[in-house]
């Protein structure tokens, strides 16, 4: 039998507009494209970054912005993109977020399995 202690959970968090018929969410897809914005300046650079093509990053941003009626990225053209006020917050509060759950998560798993 496995050893229950060795296991790790993972809390897979995402952000949707209650009002929306769309599937797409703000998660951790779209927080890692929104942080290589805020560390690269640029969508094009975030999304090489994530190996993943321009048009596919654009489309995944322009998707995400509708369902969430949320604008996230100020697009400036050939000098790059940066996060809109609402974006940087969104980020920062996902982030947040997302290391609270995760920490709950692995303190309460342990709290399950201690002798």
């Amino acid at each position: 039998m496995s050893d229950l202690k060795n296991l790790k959970p993972i809390i897979r968090l995402s952000f949707m507009c209650g009002e929306s018929s769309s599937n797409s969410v703000y998660g951790r897809g779209i927080a890692d494209l929104c942080l290589g914005v805020r560390e690269k300046g640029s969508l094009n650079a975030a999304a090489k970054g994530m190996h993943m093509a321009y048009s596919k990053a654009w489309r995944i941003i322009k998707e995400t912005e509708a369902a969430l009626g949320v604008q996230l990225l100020n697009r400036d053209g050939a000098h790059g993109s940066t996060l809109t006020e609402e974006g940087d917050r969104l980020l920062d509060a996902y982030m947040k977020l997302d290391t609270d759950l995760s920490q709950y998560a692995v303190d309460r798993f342990k709290e399950e399995f201690s002798d």
